[in-house]
């Protein structure tokens, strides 16, 4: 085992020196500024590889205008690992309205503008350039996201595999810690980058002209449309029936029916003179493992050379916040997470998760608060199914959607029990709840004595004034693109919330968070969502305009316009763009005064101008405008929940 003296992985060559270290072994390279808490992926990377023995360090935010930074720590023994760090570059530098963004929290003092376009491929040429003969290795979500060809929203086209335009050797998908520690095992016993071809949850390319290497694979073989067909796009047609939409649908529905870590299968995706080769997905960690990797000695704090230069706003968020799992089975269809993490849920032990709070509870600027213990989905502690611990997830049907699964298990009792146990350690005076709750999964297959607790135990001890939670929609037209339930779950949580806060003499309040323009979503389904916020008084504090990114189902049905899921018949779907994206955004918010013009657009569009006037209905106020539309009021009325 190595030694490493200093509390952080070493960011300078002193650093190295005072650990003893003429050289590292690995280097990662990342988009972020060095955060040493498991919430970081190349903190978590990091400390996985130095547990192993191996000497790592980090370069945190290169400039990429020269090699000069990727010089920094000298060469590595054996390979660059790069990332863009905890978000994609692309999104973490533009708004979806392709505008720049003013702040990146991942920085410190939130400075904009410290990481390049596309990061990942900018890094690893200059790492390339740097040391010419070094293998590299790339990762995080932003290749993870892009180990395929993949729809990019901001050059409006189906760009290749990351792999590829990166130049890289080998690109790692998912959570990295198995993957990596069996790479960097077999690079330690002097194993050639290029001899690497059979690790779970990596890509590699290929040759068109070496189909030995195939022949000789342990997996089975998909084969993709070939980038060449998937490319392809007619820029005139906008109802997604062209040969290259179509191809990319077809696409990401195999990806989507082969991606079981448990029925492993490599899928082949064919460029002109090489191909792209997706091994299966690294196995899901075990419980055992999972509290491993939490049980590495993080510092939970940023690098010391960040106190000039201003706190990082991401740590401020979550420095005491407590990750109880990863993966997701909600299956929404704008959410990466499953493509990431996988739809199987792994869960942290209680002793693991008690020991990180005691340890939270002796820093200096800890107030008392545990500001959530959660994940992709807080109320999630245990896999969807005694079978799909077995055989994986199923192919071709969702656990949650389009109704719950009657093989799924109930985790509430367990989460319960783990609340009641950080509650009562001592320094914690409140623990909250601020990851997502899914209150489908609570209402749909729990016990009535175990709904009644948890709304209870949520109300009385859990909540910090408001809740929020993601109905997304209201629309069962768009709901159902989205893969999420109808609103009469919302609503029925909504009034169990409510009374339950009745009955304790409290007055808190659930905050519903809504996407714009999501793929399906017409003027008539954007005005039936405004109007139920005006039926049920709701003002969101948020709209999350829909942001086509990549590895999503929603992204993919935005650029092909087409439904890929299996059983779905790539179905045509309305997809919202340019001033009407726009209109959709401004109708949630239709009450401010700055959306008036773009909200009487809409309605004027729609021909609901019986929603502009002076009547207790109307969306925009007028006194000296009312327009009445008996007909269009009653076909609305009767669409809209009460």
């Amino acid at each position: 085992m190595t030694n490493n003296n200093n509390r952080f992985l070493p960011m300078t060559r002193d650093e190295m020196c005072k650990n003893g270290w003429d050289a590292c072994d690995f280097i990662i390279i990342t988009g972020d500024a060095y955060v040493d808490h498991p919430s970081f992926g190349a903190a978590v990377i990091g400390r996985v590889l130095e547990a192993e023995g191996f000497r790592v360090g980090i370069i945190s935010q290169p400039s990429w205008d020269s090699s000069r930074d990727f010089t920094s720590l000298g060469e590595p023994a054996l390979a660059f690992l790069i990332t863009s760090g905890n978000l994609d570059s692309m999104v973490a530098k533009y708004t979806s309205s392709g505008k720049p963004r003013s702040t990146d929290s991942f920085t410190p003092h939130g400075a904009p503008g410290k990481r390049p376009d596309r990061a990942v491929i900018s890094y690893t040429s200059r790492a390339r350039q740097a040391y010419k003969n070094i293998p590299v290795i790339i990762g995080g979500l932003e290749a993870s996201l892009r180990r395929l060809s993949h729809y990019d929203y901001w050059s409006d086209k189906i760009r290749r595999s990351f792999l590829l335009d990166a130049k890289a050797d080998l690109l790692v998908y998912g959570m990295a810690e198995s993957t990596i520690k069996t790479i960097a095992a077999r690079l330690q016993q002097g194993e050639s980058i290029s001899d690497i071809r059979n690790v779970p949850g990596t890509v590699y390319s290929l040759k068109n002209d070496s189909p030995t290497e195939m022949k000789n694979s342990k997996w089975s073989t998909i084969a993709l449309p070939d980038y060449e067909i998937v490319s392809e796009r007619d820029t005139k047609s906008n109802t997604g029936s062209d040969r290259g939409q179509l191809a990319f649908a077809e696409s990401f529905q195999l990806r989507l029916l082969h991606e079981n870590p448990l029925r492993p299968e490599q899928l082949i995706e064919k460029y002109d003179s090489v191909s792209i080769i997706q091994n299966p997905p690294a196995k899901p960690l075990t419980t055992d493992e999972l509290d491993r990797v939490y049980d590495l000695p993080f510092t939970r704090e940023a690098h010391p050379s960040y106190k000039v230069s201003g706190q990082i706003p991401a740590l401020q968020e979550i420095k005491f916040s407590i990750l109880s799992n990863r993966g997701c089975y909600g299956g929404c269809s704008f959410c990466a997470l499953t493509s990431h993490q996988g739809r199987t849920v792994q869960v942290r032990s209680h002793a693991s998760i008690l020991k990180e709070i005691s340890q939270l509870t002796s820093f200096p600027d800890y107030k008392g608060y545990i500001h959530d213990i959660g994940g992709p989905t807080a109320n999630f502690r245990s896999e969807a199914c005694k079978k799909q611990g077995k055989v994986g997830p199923c192919s071709d049907k969702m656990c949650l959607f389009p109704e719950p699964c009657p093989s799924l298990q109930d985790s509430h009792k367990d989460y319960l029990e783990l609340l009641k146990k950080a509650r009562s350690i001592p320094g914690v005076k409140k623990v909250f709840i601020r990851s997502g709750i899914r209150y489908d999964y609570l209402l749909s297959g729990s016990d009535p004595t175990i709904i009644k607790k948890f709304i209870h135990e949520l109300t009385l001890n859990h909540v910090s004034g408001q809740l929020k939670v993601a109905p997304e929609h209201v629309s069962e037209t768009v709901l159902d693109l989205m893969g999420k339930p109808g609103i009469s779950s919302f609503v029925e949580f909504s009034k169990l919330f409510s009374q339950e806060n009745r009955d304790q003499n409290m007055n808190q309040y659930i905050i519903p968070y809504f996407i714009s323009g999501h793929p399906g979503s017409t003027l008539e389904e954007s005005i039936l969502l405004a109007e139920f916020l005006r039926d049920h008084g709701f003002i969101p504090e948020q709209v999350q305009d829909f942001y086509p990114t990549p590895g999503t189902v929603s992204t993919c049905m935005y650029y092909s316009g087409l439904d890929p899921r299996p059983g779905r018949n790539f179905s045509q779907v309305y997809i919202p763009k340019g001033r009407e994206k726009k209109q959709q955004r401004a109708l949630i918010h239709y009450h401010k005064p700055e959306n008036k013009k773009l909200v009487i657009e809409a309605l004027k569009a729609a021909d609901r101008m019986d929603l502009i006037g002076s009547g207790k209905n109307c969306l925009i106020r007028n006194n000296t405008h009312s327009y009445n539309n008996n007909k269009k009021r009653t076909d609305f009325k009767n669409r809209r929940l009460k």
